[in-house]
């Protein structure tokens, strides 16, 4: 049997959301320590499984260059426009797991107090939708919850990201829980089913950059008129990687995505300063570096990287920030790849001007 989704959706959406607000998922964020930048390699923690191996709910996991407890990376978008997914649908129970969660919530709500109208159809709908069969357009229904199919596939829900500010658009996955075979994909209508290009998008939230700083000569104390050199060593600016993974019984992704530096950019913290080059952007060498090291005998030079202050700093120090643009791209599960948002990050240093006029370095 099967009737109009969209009116089911759309005339009792309260009741509805009332039905499967215990179902929405809250995303459960791997505790990883930031591990070796650039590597890739640290730890993966797992989600909890029962003696069965079935999974209560799909976990995405993280290693490598990551932030720890779950939380958001220190990387910026240079794209104000790009934004990680503020949701997804993931694996979520198997067929008797799900309806033993499910049966129990619906019978629950339905003896609540004030529970009927629309609110209480609603529900008897929801309940025949995985009882009886009942479905709508590109929609099918259920037969008791699909417990004959348990173990040859999972009830998909709806995952929140933790990180998105915005409840709105964190909740916008509100699509009822969908059956999916195990290596299937699932029915197209759910767009933002998880894929390896959601999980790259997830690994670059939480990417930990490396705070590196900026190498100064002179180093701290600088004087008025004099070109202070600025460079970082390949040794301390190399890739970072980090990597998103979701692993469940029938079900498995997983996708990297790499930060290479391409180029430091200079900001003095005042008007009256000149950088090398004019425009503050500092290119990679060939060999990874940025910048070049001051030495002896290169007084007389104009630093192909660097900061000249035309002011005293009086009492206090200006705050130099040195921000690395990271030029990212991703790889995942079944050759998929692609390119993402250049990423940047900076860090500030205190540099004293002083007011002596310098003849010798």
């Amino acid at each position: 049997m099967t009737g109009s989704r969209r009116t089911v959706l759309g005339a009792s959406t309260a009741a509805l959301a009332l039905a499967f607000s215990a179902l929405v998922l809250t995303a459960l964020e791997a505790a990883a320590e930031p591990v070796d930048y650039g590597k890739g390699d640290g730890t993966e923690q797992t989600g909890g499984g029962d003696a069965t191996g079935i999974y209560a709910a799909a976990r995405i996991t993280y290693s490598g260059s990551v932030a720890g407890d779950g939380g958001t990376g220190n990387v910026t978008s240079s794209d104000v426009n790009w934004t990680p997914p503020p949701c997804w649908y993931a694996p979520y129970l198997g067929a008797k797991d799900f309806k033993k969660k499910m049966s129990k919530d619906i019978e629950s709500q339905m003896n609540a107090p004030g529970m009927g109208g629309h609110a209480g159809a609603a529900l008897s709908e929801l309940q025949r939708h995985y009882e009886d069969e009942y479905g709508w357009t590109d929609t099918p229904g259920y037969k008791d919850y699909n417990v004959d199919k348990d173990g040859e596939g999972m009830f998909w829900a709806a995952v929140e990201n933790p990180n998105e500010p915005d409840l709105l658009k964190r909740s916008s996955c509100n699509d009822l829980p969908f059956w999916v075979d195990n290596g299937e994909a699932p029915p197209p209508q759910y767009e933002e089913a998880i894929t390896p290009e959601i999980l790259a998008a997830l690994a670059y939230q939480h990417m930990q950059l490396p705070d590196t700083e900026v190498s100064l000569a002179p180093e701290g104390t600088t004087k008025v008129n004099l070109p202070t050199w600025a460079w970082l060593d390949k040794a301390v600016f190399d890739e970072v990687q980090a990597t998103a993974a979701i692993n469940v019984p029938g079900f498995a992704l997983q996708a990297t995505t790499t930060a290479k530096p391409v180029s430091l950019k200079l900001e003095p913290g005042t008007a009256d300063a000149e950088t090398y080059p004019a425009s503050g952007e500092c290119t990679i060498n060939d060999d990874g570096s940025i910048g070049e090291p001051y030495a002896k005998g290169k007084a007389d030079r104009t630093p192909p990287c660097g900061i000249k202050y035309l002011r005293s700093s009086g009492n206090g120090t200006y705050n130099l920030q040195a921000t690395i643009t990271w030029e990212i791209a991703w790889t995942g599960t079944g050759g998929a790849g692609g390119d993402l948002p250049d990423g940047t990050f900076g860090s500030d240093q205190a540099v004293t001007v002083q007011e002596i006029q310098a003849i010798n370095r």
